[in-house]
């Protein structure tokens, strides 16, 4: 087995389609069916099943796929020592964060980094922390910065800081005059939130349950950007972090502290557990962790 034909292989698995594989690889359709083909040859067994036009992974698919994450990582593991004995002066550190991290917390700790380390190519990607998991354990991210508490055995994780919850409400709303709220406005008002798959509005629904109720807003939205401008045209409240609502500081919607009891979450760092940490993951993580020293999110 050659290591190009476990890395066509591996490509084919992710799209289940023979020629956007192709294009991802940047080879012709014919090449990548040819190199299959041989793959399974040597094999002894078929490792996709074609059904119509739909590309189905065998069980001896699943199994090679499964070998293939372990071998694959193992090689970008090597290439990364490696590439450490030259120093920070090149290489990739791709990173998934919450949407809410990427608009206030790592903008400072994105900025000093790339000061510090410019030949370093840095990406970022707003992500949902389900698909954040996937994508460490796919080695598709080096570090994700999510909720906790994470439960997957295949993933570490650091805690960085404690973050409050807060209502938002138009400033022109009843509720945006008090002191604070508890829970259970959420079943007296309208309410713009996050869809149930969501990290955050679990969270939500699970503390709602003391008072008997699950929330039933009237808008879901994907975005933090879309549920605070829905807010500030009167549709609903919102629960939404506290350090978030302070960023953005919009004028047309009143912040209300949540209490009896108080939301909060824990924000942290995760890397898949038996991952090579390179040296400019563990940079990273320590410039991430004065920024918030520094900005006071502790």
């Amino acid at each position: 087995m050659e290591l190009k034909q476990l890395e066509y292989f591996m490509a084919v698995c992710k799209e289940l389609h023979f020629t956007r594989a192709a294009e991802k690889l940047g080879i012709a359709q014919p090449s990548l069916s040819q190199q299959i083909r041989l793959l399974e040859h040597e094999i002894g067994t078929p490792l996709f099943d074609r059904i119509g036009k739909k590309t189905v992974i065998t069980e001896a698919g699943k199994t090679l796929q499964r070998h293939g994450y372990n071998i694959l990582h193992e090689l970008l593991q090597a290439r990364t020592a490696i590439s450490e004995l030259q120093g920070l002066e090149r290489g990739t550190l791709k990173i998934g964060a919450l949407q809410t991290v990427v608009n206030y917390l790592l903008p400072p700790t994105v900025i000093e980094f790339h000061r510090k380390y410019p030949n370093i190519e840095l990406s970022i990607f707003g992500l949902r922390t389900g698909d954040i998991y996937n994508a460490l354990l796919q080695n598709e991210l080096d570090l994700g910065i999510v909720m906790l508490p994470m439960k997957h055995d295949g993933l570490e994780s650091i805690p960085l800081y404690k973050e409050d919850l807060a209502l938002a409400a138009p400033v022109d709303h009843p509720v945006a005059q008090q002191p604070f709220v508890t829970l259970d406005i959420l079943q007296r008002v309208p309410s713009v939130l996050l869809p149930g798959t969501y990290f955050m509005r679990q969270l939500i629904n699970e503390k709602c349950s003391s008072y008997d109720f699950t929330p039933q807003p009237v808008l879901e939205m994907t975005t933090m950007e879309s549920i605070v401008n829905m807010v500030s045209k009167g549709i609903g409240v919102t629960i939404l972090p506290k350090a978030y609502l302070d960023y953005i500081d919009n004028q047309h919607i009143q912040t209300i502290p949540i209490q009896n009891p108080a939301l909060t979450t824990q924000i942290g760092v995760v890397y898949r557990r038996n991952k090579y940490l390179s040296a400019a993951s563990r940079i990273f993580m320590e410039q991430l962790i004065t920024t918030i020293k520094n900005e006071r999110f502790e």
